[in-house]
């Protein structure tokens, strides 16, 4: 690989005589996804070093073939005598090497708006401010999550279970995924219209987000279908969970009216849920979705207002309840 390292434009330095002074204008140093999965993430480089790759105890974790399991690391020096902030980035000895401004480097010295490739993600080097900080994590919000119900949408969704899946194999743990899919949401929309109808699944995202764990993640899939990864999870543990989900929207009462109105008509839902679990199901994160969509629709076939797990005999061979690991 050529390095990069000796380039003719000055280091990007933060320090106390540098208009990048991270105690004046609090300017911090992250990396910017500019492609593959963790597009518009501002991801933050406070640390001495941070590494990058596919392992599980990578800094920051790469869910892709091209890349090492221990592929770069940027780190932050300061110079002794002016104070200042250096940004390096160093290739671990990478399969694939690590691309800087379109270059392959072994070591080479960051500046601001510097791009860089790791296999298949691309990255921009930063310094920003507070406001810049707070907008970019607006413009990654908008992205990755549902704007009616603030859960994941279904391109983050996969994204984060192809991560799990990686992560979950590496340490042998079970997680399992849920379909959800409201019943006869039809009539909500006929009956009350599309106001009421969007303020029913925002109502229905909470009860979905409230039923979970604070490490497992829910998203919407469009119309009224929802769709949850529960981290460290057996057979068991996904019904009793789905069951959380299917109580919680049964036992709710919802307004027939888009306004805060006494008098406005209440009525209730249900919802039918399909339950997948990895590994007994499938390996493949795809497969296993469209397993748990698979169990749905037998839901749906059951009558609705039901959860069923893809295989429940599995479900019913499975012990007591293990803990789940925080």
């Amino acid at each position: 690989m050529k390095d990069d390292y000796d380039r003719t434009e000055s280091p990007t330095q933060v320090g106390p005589d540098s208009s990048g002074d991270l105690g004046s204008s609090e300017r911090r140093p992250v990396l910017v996804a500019l492609g593959g999965e963790l597009l518009a993430t501002p991801i933050p480089l406070e640390r001495p070093e941070v590494t990058l790759g596919r392992a599980l105890d990578a800094d920051v974790r790469l869910n892709d073939a091209k890349v090492s399991r221990l592929h770069a690391c940027i780190s932050t020096e300061v110079n002794q005598n002016s104070g200042a902030t250096v940004f390096k980035i160093k290739d671990l000895k990478s399969t694939n090497g690590t691309l800087v401004n379109g270059r392959a480097v072994s070591e080479a010295v960051l500046n601001h708006g510097d791009k860089i490739l790791i296999g298949d993600n691309l990255f921009r080097f930063e310094l920003l401010d507070e406001i810049d900080r707070a907008f970019q994590q607006q413009i990654q919000r908008l992205i990755g999550h549902d704007e009616l119900t603030g859960l994941l949408t279904s391109k983050s969704f996969f994204s984060e279970l192809r991560r799990e899946a990686a992560r979950a194999e590496e340490v042998s743990q079970p997680f399992c995924v849920l379909m959800m899919d409201l019943d006869h949401f039809k009539a909500v929309n006929d009956n009350y219209g599309h106001l009421v109808g969007n303020q029913t699944l925002q109502q229905v995202g909470a009860i979905i987000k409230a039923a979970l764990r604070s490490g497992d993640v829910a998203a919407r899939f469009g119309g009224e279908e929802f769709a949850a990864c529960l981290l460290d999870a057996d057979y068991l543990q996904g019904l009793v969970a789905a069951e959380r989900v299917r109580r919680g929207v049964e036992e709710a009462v919802f307004s027939g009216s888009a306004e805060a109105h006494p008098a406005a008509p209440r009525f209730k839902l249900t919802v039918s849920i399909g339950v997948a679990c990895f590994p007994d199901d499938a390996g493949d994160p795809i497969r296993l979705v469209e397993l748990a969509d698979s169990a749905l629709y037998r839901a749906k076939r059951n009558g609705r207002n039901v959860t069923c797990a893809y295989r429940h005999s599995l479900a019913l061979n499975e012990g007591p309840l293990r803990p789940r690991r925080d």
